[in-house]
């Protein structure tokens, strides 16, 4: 008997007119509370609609958007979504196609956050006080996320492009689900025992309820009590939880994170290079500039040692030798000189010399020189000096 065989397309055509033909789904109003909100850059708004145990798809479409939503849809907001469920034939799942949002007020799993988050903060676990400071030159580093998926991706390529030298040391967890609070906590806690330098702990992104693990008690005390220093990397850029809340320092993305934790070798070793030569220059600088100073020193404790001042006082005593030396010479030179023309003098004047001449001089009896003949009176006697020899005669006749 043959059967009759069908196409997706008209299978998923024909459930859409089932949707299009139930007229209570045709305006419907579900309330709920709204995840994984994207504002797309076409106008339209994509959406999930969630509680405790279901979700469902939606999207307000932007011409919609001006009369059915009169306040800045988020994340967390308990809402009250009116329009029609229907097939979404091209991938074969129905949503709701929204016209009408309102609040509802704050959503569920929102409100429980705002109460976690106000009870640690009395209890002190976010003050600045406790925060470790991040190692700058961390290598070791301890890793709490899933084992697969981009948040272990992203870290480690990010840490190995960064630090090829880097250790990575992952202690897989559950991040997401019943239980993982409690495998993230573990996982800290036996890092914790490694003396690691540093420790992430994250996972990439999703709705506040794919990240609630991070919110739990147990996780902010697991972060809290480590004594190794916690990056917190959970979600993007948006999300906030209490585990970023409690580390010592919250990083946007898993990729962030890294960047953070692991300090980029390369620039490292320049800058090890460049503090090199500025201690090597400093040291050269410094060691001349000593070098002239000790030179310095040691040539004015040359000038001041006692063989120095020795040496200077015999060479001053040498000096003044030969300048007395000189000034006695050039004494003895002039007084000979004087000498030698007082000699000549004495000598012109010398009566040896005038009797040599053929002078003679003349002594009456008592040895008085006689200048004059009128000294005499006749029958004196007298004596009278020739150059060689002398007579003693009688004054015969005196002519005055």
């Amino acid at each position: 008997m043959a059967k009759d065989v069908f196409s997706v397309s008209e299978v998923n055509n024909y459930i859409s007119g089932m949707f299009e033909n139930d007229f209570m789904l045709k305006n419907i109003c579900i309330s709920g509370e709204v995840s994984n909100i994207t504002y797309h850059t076409s106008g339209h708004i994509y959406f999930t609609l969630k509680d405790e145990d279901s979700q469902l798809s939606g999207v307000m479409f932007k011409n919609n958007r001006a009369r059915g939503l009169a306040f800045p849809l988020k994340t967390g907001d308990s809402v009250l979504v009116t329009g029609r469920i229907n097939v979404y034939a091209a991938r074969g799942q129905y949503q709701i196609y929204a016209t009408r949002f309102e609040q509802a007020g704050i959503g569920q799993l929102y409100q429980k956050f705002e109460e976690l988050k106000a009870k640690f903060q009395e209890m002190g676990m976010f003050d600045e006080s406790y925060k470790r400071l991040i190692p700058r030159f961390a290598t070791r580093i301890g890793i709490v996320t899933a084992s697969t998926g981009a948040a272990i991706h992203d870290i480690i390529t990010t840490s190995t492009r960064r630090n090829p030298h880097v250790q990575l040391t992952l202690c897989p967890a559950q991040v997401q689900g019943e239980g993982a609070a409690e495998s993230i906590a573990e996982g800290i806690e036996r890092l914790d025992e490694l003396n690691l330098d540093l420790i992430i702990v994250g996972r990439g992104g999703g709705s506040i309820e794919d990240l609630w693990a991070f919110n739990e008690e147990a996780v902010a005390r697991a972060i809290f009590a480590c004594d190794t220093p916690i990056i917190s990397a959970v979600g993007h850029e948006p999300d906030y939880t209490i585990a970023d809340y409690v580390a010592d320092l919250r990083a946007p993305t898993p990729t962030a994170a890294a960047e953070l934790a692991v300090f980029e070798y390369d620039a490292f070793i320049d800058e090890l290079s460049n503090i090199e030569s500025r201690l090597y220059n400093a040291f050269s600088n410094n060691y001349e500039k000593n070098k002239n100073r000790l030179e310095l020193i040691r040539n004015r404790l040359g000038a001041l040692s006692p063989d120095n001042v020795l040496t200077q006082y015999q060479m001053r005593l040498s000096e003044i030798s030969n300048r007395l030396e000189d000034n006695i010479n050039k004494s003895i030179t002039l007084s000979r000189h004087r000498l030698e023309n007082g000699a000549n003098k004495l000598d012109g004047l010398s009566p040896a010399k005038k009797l040599s001449s053929g002078f003679s001089y003349v002594v009456d009896d008592k040895g008085n020189n006689i200048t004059k003949a009128s000294q005499f009176d006749v029958d004196d006697e007298c004596k009278i000096y020739f150059s060689e020899g002398s007579i003693r005669t009688k004054v015969v006749e005196v002519q005055k």
